[in-house]
């Protein structure tokens, strides 16, 4: 395993090109399909990553890199719906421990599920992550994620009332 140095600064690295990636574009969809490729190719260890956007009712699938998934999650279920409803980043590392999981892809054991909260408060969807690996994401995970989601999010507002 990495040390938290090393993901750390893979995180850093991952975030100035997320940031130069989303310079100028303002549609969440178009950057979140970025960031999913970005992501995907970056970081070890993944069979997963994307966005479940949310339509004011449930999350509806988005762009994502990997494995057909399920294309729309109720508040509430699984750990994207969990996420989603509770309003804070989910990171299990046994999600067949999961009450409730949702097995998009039989492959996954750990899954880190990240809201998208716009500045006004409003849930604008949820970024997740899926690995193969029992326990795969870690604090510097977190907050690696927490980082990334935060400069997509900046960038959907910088484009509110263009």
């Amino acid at each position: 395993m990495h040390s938290t140095a090393e993901i750390s600064a893979c995180y850093a690295n991952l975030l100035v090109q997320a940031r130069a990636l989303f310079a100028g574009e303002s549609d969440l969809i178009a950057n979140a399909a970025n960031l999913a490729a970005l992501v995907f190719g970056g970081l070890p260890g993944l069979n997963w990553a994307g966005l479940y956007r949310f339509d004011g009712a449930q999350l509806l699938l988005g762009p994502f890199q990997g494995r057909p998934a399920c294309a729309r999650i109720a508040l509430g279920r699984g750990v994207c719906g969990s996420a989603a409803m509770e309003r804070r980043t989910q990171m299990i590392a046994d999600v067949h421990a999961f009450p409730g999981h949702i097995a998009c892809d039989a492959a996954s054991r750990s899954e880190i599920v990240v809201p998208l909260i716009d500045a006004d408060g409003r849930l604008l969807g949820v970024w997740d992550v899926d690995s193969p690996l029992h326990a795969r994401f870690g604090e510097a995970d977190r907050i690696g994620m927490e980082a990334l989601c935060a400069a997509l999010v900046e960038a959907a507002r910088s484009g509110a009332g263009a």
